[in-house]
């Protein structure tokens, strides 16, 4: 299984990065996770987006969805399209949702999108076994482990202090975290995203392999963030833009 991050900045794309979207690849199988602001020029740059072959959506905030706009322009428009139906699976609503955000007639993006709702769970994507938790996270949220080739990798999407996560993440590979508050900030809302520290602490819990830290925003000192992960979980590493990771 190979993890290339494509966008790792939190809440909106940063100078140095597109917002959330990760491609995860196993056996020629291509699946984005996430399509966050900016993220769709960044995927061009690492493969034809014609060979994605699912999309997962943890949730409906804009830094983690709002390029499957332009992911729509290039399938109608660019005449590069394979012109068969990507899976697209989200929490319930997105079909209305997504299509609002294309267009305000909201005519639907069918003809691009075969749209599979999703919740709590086990389901299968292309060659992987999928296990789906719902996150601590102000909107329907969902955590997601991808099972393939004996490795795991579980990335947690959106998400507060959760032990749902943690279960989920049991004994993986790679737990791929959102690192959203600074530790240092003891006046963060509970119930939104976690510190440095607090996705150390999952990663503990859980017994992974190696954590990799993201959607750090711009405003936020990422060093910082890797320093207080890292005293608490050792195999901590803080991801890059077009960093590739075999897991």
């Amino acid at each position: 299984m190979k993890l290339t991050v494509v966008g790792c900045s939190g809440s909106g794309p940063g100078p140095g990065s597109p917002a959330s979207s990760y491609l995860v690849e196993h056996e020629g199988f291509r699946l984005v996770l996430d399509l966050g602001n900016g993220a769709f020029g960044a995927l061009q740059g690492l493969i034809d987006p014609g060979s994605v072959d699912a999309v997962f959506l943890s949730h409906l905030h804009a830094d983690h969805c709002l390029d499957v706009a332009p992911f729509v322009v290039w399938h109608r428009y660019s005449k590069r399209s394979p012109g068969r139906l990507v899976p697209l699976y989200a929490p319930v609503g997105a079909e209305r949702r997504l299509a609002m955000a294309y267009d305000m007639d909201g005519d639907g993006l069918t003809d691009v999108f075969d749209f599979v709702p999703v919740g709590p769970g086990a389901l299968t994507i292309g060659p992987f076994e999928v296990e789906l938790a719902r996150t601590a996270h102000p909107v329907e949220t969902y955590a997601i482990r991808l099972t393939a080739g004996g490795r795991s990798l579980v990335y947690t999407g959106d998400t507060g202090a959760s032990d749902r996560v943690v279960e989920l993440a049991r004994g993986a590979d790679v737990l791929l975290a959102e690192a959203a508050h600074p530790d240092d900030d003891p006046d963060q809302p509970p119930g939104l995203h976690l510190t440095g520290r607090q996705a150390a602490e999952h990663a503990a819990a859980a017994g992974v392999g190696r954590l990799l830290l993201t959607h750090i925003p711009a405003w936020v000192d990422r060093i910082g963030q890797l320093f207080a992960a890292s005293s608490v979980f050792s195999e901590t590493e803080l991801v890059q833009p077009s960093g590739v990771y075999e897991i």
